[in-house]
């Protein structure tokens, strides 16, 4: 009869166990075991429910110790790697400054060469400029020169021609068709 009536004065019901991403202490409240007394001998059950009932409570302590600790461990983690990666975001960005500057730098460089280039072209331009004119120079003394043999040279010939009318005589060169 013992054994009857243990199995009526008392009714455990389990709830099935929540999902990991739940806090702690909702997960603790909803696996405590609901104790039913039967309407008869409720002191009888008291006192198999404060066993029962300081048996479940350490238990719960337990499994809340062990998801304080777990939570503890999960935040420590996540602030690790936390700081892993804003200490990886802050060595990237260095990098790309560090090659923003570089390239600043060459592209400087580079501008000031290509200025120093265009100088010297611009001079060089200069002198060719200045070497075109002395030659156009030159050619316009030298059309110049023979421009005046030439007028001398016509002049001459007239002369000659004039004396040779004069005094009678042929030129002693006559032109290579007639001589």
């Amino acid at each position: 009869m013992a054994t009857a009536a243990a199995a009526e004065e008392v009714v455990v019901s389990h709830k099935p166990e929540a999902e990991e991403e739940e806090p702690p202490l909702a997960a603790v409240m909803e696996n405590k075991p609901v104790v039913v007394p039967p309407p008869h001998d409720v002191a009888k059950a008291a006192k198999k429910s404060s066993k029962q009932g300081s048996l479940d409570r350490d238990v719960a302590l337990a499994k809340l110790e062990d998801d304080k600790r777990l939570s503890f461990v999960k935040a420590w983690e996540e602030s690790e790697k936390t700081k892993v990666e804003n200490k990886a975001q802050k060595k990237l960005s260095e990098v790309s400054a560090w090659e923003n500057s570089k390239k600043a730098s060459l592209e400087s460089d580079l501008k000031k060469i290509e200025e120093q280039v265009e100088k010297k072209k611009a001079e060089y331009a200069e002198k060719m400029k200045n070497k075109i004119a002395l030659i156009h120079k030159q050619a316009e003394e030298k059309r110049a020169m023979v421009e005046a043999k030439r007028g001398e040279d016509l002049l001459k010939a007239e002369e000659l021609a004039a004396k040779y009318r004069v005094t009678g005589q042929v030129p002693k060169k006559a032109f290579g068709c007639l001589g």
